[in-house]
């Protein structure tokens, strides 16, 4: 089931997740709505935060080669936590709960993520590059934090105008 992504400057995406417990089909389905909207909305990751559910837990789908998601690339996630990190990235990000923003950040460039599957087993992983990012940016999410706190002070400011700017011709 595809569902609303709550979008910026939803309070609720402010919410700090809490673990998961239940390793249960309640979570499964949630797993599987959370893959098919950010599918439907040309997304390669999504929190569950974004969906309006206050759980840790992220799914991310990289693009390949050819340029397409295939769903044996799915990342499912629940509980991580960055044991490890090293080395400085840059990298163009968007957010499916800021639309139409792009903007460059910065972020680790390689980390060791601990988590759980959606079978409950444990993973210990080294991710580098766009995975890395991605697995950031998500975990950012779950924290209550979005990819536009990082920006420069000015950068900040003129996100906010044209932010406001754009509602207004919305409304």
């Amino acid at each position: 089931m595809i569902r609303e992504v709550l979008t910026y400057p939803n309070p609720k995406l402010r919410t700090v997740s809490k673990d998961v417990t239940d390793f249960d089909v309640n979570l499964h389905t949630l797993l599987d709505d959370m893959y098919e909207t950010m599918l439907h909305k040309n997304g390669v990751g999504l929190a569950a935060i974004q969906v309006g559910v206050a759980l840790n837990i992220l799914v991310i789908n990289p693009i390949d080669e050819e340029g397409e998601q295939k769903k044996e690339d799915l990342l499912e996630v629940i509980n991580p936590e960055i044991l490890e990190s090293e080395g400085v990235i840059v990298f163009q990000e968007g957010c499916l709960s800021v639309p139409s923003v792009y903007e460059n950040v910065e972020r680790f460039k390689k980390i060791k993520v601990k988590f759980f599957d959606r079978l409950g087993n444990e993973h210990v992983e080294t991710y580098e590059d766009f995975m890395a990012v991605a697995l950031q940016h998500e975990i950012d999410h779950l924290r209550g934090h979005l990819f536009i706190e990082k920006l420069t002070y000015l950068k900040r400011k003129k996100f906010e105008k044209e932010w406001k700017k754009r509602a207004k011709e919305k409304a």
